[in-house]
């Protein structure tokens, strides 16, 4: 199983962001998918997640009408639309699944939010 996330950067206050995570490994159309993410100092937390066919998600209290998760399952990759980005969203966002019983996680890609 591998995972590798991109589309993290800095951007300013109110500004969108749209990472990817590209998955390969396994039969990525039959497992869900999540978003997580982890500030300095702080645990890691679920932002988002879908279902494998991509009918159902559910997001963080915090990310809820700004964030949008979505997959595409001919191209294996599941996206993270983030819009109206705050300071607070800064943090290291990590795509995961759990496969046969074990969580996998990709490296990271960084997203900061400031002026």
């Amino acid at each position: 199983v591998q995972l590798v996330e991109s589309g993290g950067g800095l951007v300013q206050p109110g500004g969108s962001l749209r990472l990817s995570c590209a998955a390969s490994g396994f039969t990525f159309s039959s497992y869900a998918m999540s978003w997580y993410r982890q500030a300095p100092g702080k645990a890691r937390e679920l932002v988002a997640a879908i279902s494998s066919a991509g009918h159902s998600t559910n997001y963080a209290d915090s990310v809820k009408g700004r964030f949008t998760i979505s997959r595409d399952n001919v191209k294996n990759t599941v996206y993270l639309q983030m819009n109206s980005l705050k300071p607070e969203d800064t943090a290291l966002y990590y795509c995961s699944a759990i496969v046969t019983l074990v969580r996998y996680w990709g490296q990271g890609t960084q997203v900061t939010v400031s002026s």
